[in-house]
């Protein structure tokens, strides 16, 4: 991996909870432009932590990076704030499908682009790929998102991400909860969102098996440490 194509790079960080608890220790990986590069790992091991502290949501919950560097392209990122990072195009979807339950499917998807400054024929455009990605979001646009199933509030949440207009998408726990025919539809979207859109993916995942059956690269957590990379 040359220089010129890494677009995250995250050196030797340590991640402090409460200014007590060490909960990383020292990982480092990169992920280059246009890829799909996996965190794996137990419960507890810090992936969920990883994609933390690159999107800066740490704050949020008592945690801070104490030591390393998160680079961005190149430039330095610890000290911005998540909304400085959605305008530089990276998103995170959280764990758990964090969908706005009283709002309809089609009012989610249009939140994800309440940063953008390109106009409403732009968003229209997007919205309409998401749902040539997610035709099943098309089907349910209208219905209420606490009334829909795991997997559409899982597309949901990914397609909100995608009216962003992201290069890269912090992706934790996909497949959390569903049946295996949906984890399996969800990954192969991002695989073409990857390859047609030419969208990078980090992402955190426990199910081993699927994510580096989609992933270009993967790093094994354990422990807060990263004890095995490849490709």
């Amino acid at each position: 991996m040359t220089q010129a194509n890494i677009l995250l790079n995250v050196n030797s960080i340590e991640v402090i909870y409460n200014h007590v608890i060490l909960v990383l220790k020292g990982v480092s990986f990169c992920v280059p432009e246009g890829g799909i590069v996996a965190l794996l790992g137990g419960n507890g091991a810090g992936k969920t932590t990883t994609l933390r502290a690159v999107s800066n949501l740490l704050r949020g919950e008592r945690g801070e990076v104490t030591k390393g560097s998160i680079e961005l392209r190149g430039e330095r990122i610890e000290a911005l704030t998540p909304a400085d990072l959605v305008k530089r195009g990276v998103i995170q979807v959280m764990e758990g499908r964090h969908c706005f339950g009283h709002l309809t499917i089609e009012e989610n998807l249009l939140t994800g682009a309440y940063t953008r400054t390109d106009g409403k024929g732009a968003v229209a455009a997007t919205l309409e790929k998401v749902y040539s990605y997610f035709p099943r979001l098309k089907t349910r646009r209208t219905s209420q998102a606490a009334y829909t199933s795991g997997g559409e509030q899982q597309m949901c949440a990914i397609g909100r991400a995608l009216m962003a207009n992201p290069n890269m998408v912090l992706l934790d726990e996909p497949s959390m909860g569903l049946a295996p025919q949906i984890v399996a539809e969800v990954f192969a979207i991002v695989k073409d969102l990857n390859q047609k859109e030419r969208v990078t993916f980090l992402l955190a995942e426990q199910n081993t098996n699927m994510a580096l059956r989609y992933a270009d690269f993967g790093y094994i957590l354990e422990n807060g440490r990263v004890v095995m990379e490849g490709a």
